[in-house]
């Protein structure tokens, strides 16, 4: 199915005017509960349509007038995300990554192969490694972490040319473009099930954070890897949000690529109270189970995409959101582009948040992964001489 492209324009003198005059109110077509605009309001958490406000002396909310500022915000979000998810760690989970190469495929114009990697003490990552057979230590490549949706069987097979959905390919694909390109599996999915609680992972959605930072170390160690330009992320639905969350964490992802993967926590299913049970949505155990105790709140929820687009400006972000997609809705996904279209005005760099609308269902359709690809490329390929 051809995918025709709606695009949005999404910094306008007049949008950036209307966010500025409603600071402190939640749009009419945004689903919340009454009660929840009204603490919002009384600055519980500073409006996630309005990332123009940071705070100041004393807590209290004041504009953004330089990145500076912005900084102070983004570090609220940092610290919003951290209070679900758990605490980034430092330096006491670093160990030697120990890669192993489990079995290996010749794919003709790349190699695959299955490797597994320690990201912490006592927990091995699988995850598929493709190199471009023209890659080498004399003729570096560029690397891309792709990230797999939800699939409870073969995981990240899927993107590396072992499902059965050609649409989901891209790990694949971006090989045969000369990429080197690492999937790692999402924790609790498929045969990878690390004990989160023995590890210290308060959330699953970390705990990826954390195995595709590593994955990012993995591949900085390899000869054939150009990081020069930085690393791209790319994923399509569970893979897409995975790719914010992370590449909000590390700065060295210069490029994100998320599809079918994100829209406002307050519009999810219409802020359906059944889809906020624990183990429901968002609130399983393989994401964010504190998530749960912000059902009948939403509006509380301490960071939302709103603002984790927003931090990562000033870098290259393509959102890709289906009108037909059933599970993460385009009307919600415009206002959250809209409010962080506002940090990548800030630095100058408006160009840098992209998002188009295919005309599809929950899909990555071809015309838009060759779109994904061409911006991958544009940003971390070097260039030929």
């Amino acid at each position: 199915m051809n995918a025709m492209i709606h695009k949005k324009t999404l910094v306008s003198g007049v949008l950036l005017a209307f966010l500025a005059a409603t600071s402190w109110t939640t749009k009419p077509c945004q689903v919340v509960f009454s009660h929840q605009v009204q603490k919002e309001k009384i600055g519980l958490r500073l409006p996630r349509e309005n990332l123009l406000l940071f705070r100041g002396e004393g807590g209290k909310p004041q504009q953004v007038k330089s990145v500076d500022d912005w900084l102070k915000r983004r570090d609220e979000i940092v610290r919003g995300m951290e209070k679900v998810m758990g605490k980034l760690p430092g330096k006491e989970k670093r160990c030697p990554l120990k890669m192993k190469v489990v079995e290996e495929a010749d794919c003709g114009d790349h190699v695959r192969q299955l490797i597994h990697y320690e990201s912490e003490p006592g927990s091995l990552v699988p995850a598929y490694l493709l190199i471009p057979k023209t890659a080498s230590s004399k003729a570096r490549a560029p690397a891309v972490l792709c990230l797999h949706g939800t699939n409870n069987v073969i995981g990240h097979g899927t993107i590396v040319g072992l499902g059965d959905n050609p649409n989901r390919g891209y790990a694949m694909e971006l090989a045969k473009r000369g990429f080197v390109t690492l999937a790692p599996n999402y924790p609790l999915l498929a045969k990878y099930q690390p004990n989160l609680k023995d590890l210290g992972w308060e959330s699953g959605t970390l705990k990826a954070v954390w195995d595709n930072i590593r994955g990012l170390d993995l591949l900085e160690s390899l000869s054939m890897v150009d990081s020069s330009k930085g690393f791209a992320a790319i994923g399509h639905s569970l893979g897409g949000h995975n790719s914010v969350y992370t590449a909000v964490f590390e700065p060295r992802i210069q490029c994100v690529v998320t599809s079918c993967g994100l829209d406002s926590y307050s519009d999810y299913f219409q802020g359906d109270e059944k889809h906020w049970f624990p183990e429901k949505g968002w609130c399983q155990t393989r994401y964010m189970l504190k998530l749960a105790e912000y059902r009948g709140r939403l509006a509380e929820i301490p960071f939302d995409f709103h603002e984790m687009i927003g931090a990562l400006a000033p870098r290259k972000v393509l959102i890709l959101a289906p009108v037909k997609d059933n599970n993460f809705r385009a009307e919600s996904v415009d206002r959250v582009a809209a409010a962080a279209s506002q940090v990548f005005k800030l630095y100058g760099k408006p160009g840098n948040l992209q998002l188009e609308h295919p005309e599809c269902a929950h899909d990555f359709p071809p015309e838009m992964r060759e779109l994904a690809y061409q911006t991958i490329a544009g940003q971390i390929a070097a260039k030929r001489k």
